[in-house]
């Protein structure tokens, strides 16, 4: 242990990787033990840590790294049996970036021999094929001669100017996807649709990862390997955010973050950051808001470790350890508090949106004004259609139609007119999407359940996009979670002129939908005429049920 404790007296010339001195003693100190025992070294020349263990096993400062440079630490550490730098000794280095790592041969009776050294490549760099360069060993009494603070300096010069490149030319965040495929038969549809989640909400692409496993890994998903291979490639594609297709739990999306460094979100949060880009009208800001507090609250961290220190003793005669005396609330309950306050407040504030909203649908019931909800999965054509068919070409009735998921967000509607029924009311919905998070179904349930009130539903399905009958199944699933599976149902295949005519053939055979094409305006009369035939059959089962139930009355008069 002494000997151990004086290599904390150690300095070395700043800007040098060791020097003779400390190599010997590292080398007899890891003959003596038999392990490896490794010093981290600070710019200053000053050995802040020492550790009896190999590169991975090395305890390290908390590193909080900028962007633009590396942590400011390198590692020299002992190999007893010999041998060039390990896989471990360069993935620390990398994933750590540190300034350099350097390997001491330990020879018999704990002399030193050859030092192995390498250090990070900037980003992009032409001709390296690994993150790193490693370079010729040197014998340990010229382990100073190496001038590794002007490469430290030269390196991060490199990373920052490439940093500015980026800032220069980039308009998006990039972003790695990861898609897990544990045997699902559509694991590449979910990856295509992740990656149209990613670009709606305003991301770069740069590359898509598809990971099969049977199990997941319960901290990391995929595994310690493939996180420092998505690191590396990050690291190369100048990428900053790691998006998840699995939703994550929070100790989950710290680990992973806290062994990429990079920015992770999952599905869940994508879809709610989506969902926030484009809501407009107050109601669905709201439900925005109260889904983005009930998914934050289970995640909130306050400021960590300063945090569980605090422990509420009441003052310097209160009792407890050092450092853990303090007031009763942390920060972590106050933000507890303030989310659950604020929860109830929005509550309140959907509780009366919901109530002016049945206001309005007595009024069309007592009008007798027969209502058509059009769903379906996002992005089918919805409000393309709605727009071809109430004729509403510029504003202000006009409904929002973009080539993006979730663009629209509220319920829309106008009236039409439909050949034999006269005036109805189309109501455009919000789009369907397999495993909608449980918090957006939560607060979106009022404006769901507001398709019950319909007399028929329009199914609108894109027929042009590959799986169109997993999506269509999909909605068909929430439907039946809603309880309004068995209403009435016309269904349209969209994008009709854009399909495969063998793919649309089989849907038409399968649903007994009509192709139609709402952006050329083609098949509207035969789904117009199939939609007034629905409406006339709910009438007459409504006059029916009328006369049947006079019928019972007069009986028992």
């Amino acid at each position: 242990m002494k000997a151990l404790g004086n290599l904390y007296r150690r300095r070395i010339e700043p800007g040098r990787v060791g020097s003779p001195e400390l190599a010997r003693n590292l080398a007899e100190l890891s003959s003596d033990v038999r392990r490896e025992v490794g010093v981290l070294i600070d710019r200053r020349g000053r050995v802040i840590s020492v550790s009896v263990a190999d590169a991975k096993g090395t305890e390290f400062p908390d590193l909080r790294m900028g962007e633009n440079r590396l942590s400011g630490f390198h590692l020299l550490h002992t190999h007893p049996r010999g041998g060039a730098l390990s896989k471990g000794d360069l993935s620390t280095l990398f994933l750590k970036r540190l300034d350099a790592v350097s390997a001491i041969e330990v020879r018999s009776e704990g002399q030193p021999g050859l030092v192995h050294t390498a250090h990070l490549t900037p980003p992009g760099t032409v001709g390296e094929e690994e993150d790193w360069r490693i370079l010729p060993p040197v014998p340990s009494f010229q382990i100073d001669e190496f001038d590794l603070g002007a490469q430290v300096q030269a390196l991060e010069e490199e990373i920052a100017r490439a940093a500015r490149t980026r800032v220069a030319k980039k308009d998006f965040e990039r972003a790695i996807l990861v898609q897990i495929d544990q045997g699902e038969f559509d694991a590449e549809e979910r990856l295509d649709e992740l990656a149209e989640l990613a670009r709606t909400a305003g991301a770069e692409v740069v590359h898509r990862e598809l990971v099969f496993r049977r199990n997941l890994k319960p901290g990391t998903l995929v595994g310690a390997g493939k996180l420092e291979e998505l690191t590396s490639r990050a690291y190369h594609l100048d990428a900053d955010l790691l998006i998840f297709g699995q939703e994550l739990g929070p100790a989950q999306a710290r680990e992973i973050e806290a062994a990429t460094g990079l920015k992770i979100i999952d599905r869940t949060q994508l879809i709610l950051d989506i969902f926030a880009l484009h809501a407009q009208g107050v109601e669905s800001r709201l439900q925005v808001e109260l889904a983005q507090l009930r998914y934050m609250k289970p995640r909130l961290l306050g400021a960590g470790a300063a945090l569980s220190r605090i422990g509420g003793g009441g003052g310097s005669a209160g009792g407890g350890a050092i450092g853990t005396r303090g007031p009763g609330e942390t920060k972590l309950e106050l933000d507890r508090r303030r989310i659950n306050d604020r929860l109830s407040f929005l509550e309140k504030q959907l509780e009366g949106v919901a109530q002016r909203r049945e206001e309005r649908r007595k009024g069309r019931e007592r009008n007798a004004v027969p209502v058509i909800s059009i769903v379906g999965y996002t992005n089918a054509g919805k409000s393309t259609l709605l727009n071809a068919f109430t004729h509403a070409a510029e504003e202000p009735r006009r409904v929002l139609a973009e080539n993006k998921l979730f663009a629209t967000l509220r319920p829309t509607s106008r009236q039409g007119y439909l050949e034999g029924i006269g005036p109805v009311v189309l109501t455009d919905t919000v789009g369907f999407i397999r495993d909608l998070p449980k918090d957006l179904t939560r607060a979106f349930r009022s404006t769901l359940e507001e398709i019950g009130d319909a007399d028929v539903l329009l199914h609108v399905v894109d027929a042009a996009s590959p799986g169109a009958d997993t999506r269509l199944d999909a909605v068909n699933r929430i439907l039946e979670d809603l309880g309004f599976r068995d209403m009435p149902t016309v269904v349209a295949l969209n994008k009709a002129d854009a399909a495969d005519p063998e793919a649309l053939e089989r849907e038409l055979e399968r649903t007994g939908g009509i192709a139609v094409s709402a952006l050329k305006n083609r098949g509207l009369a035969e789904l117009k005429e199939a939609l007034a035939d629905a409406v006339a059959g709910v009438q007459r089962a409504e006059l029916a049920r009328q006369e049947e139930a006079r019928a019972l009355a007069a009986q028992y008069r």
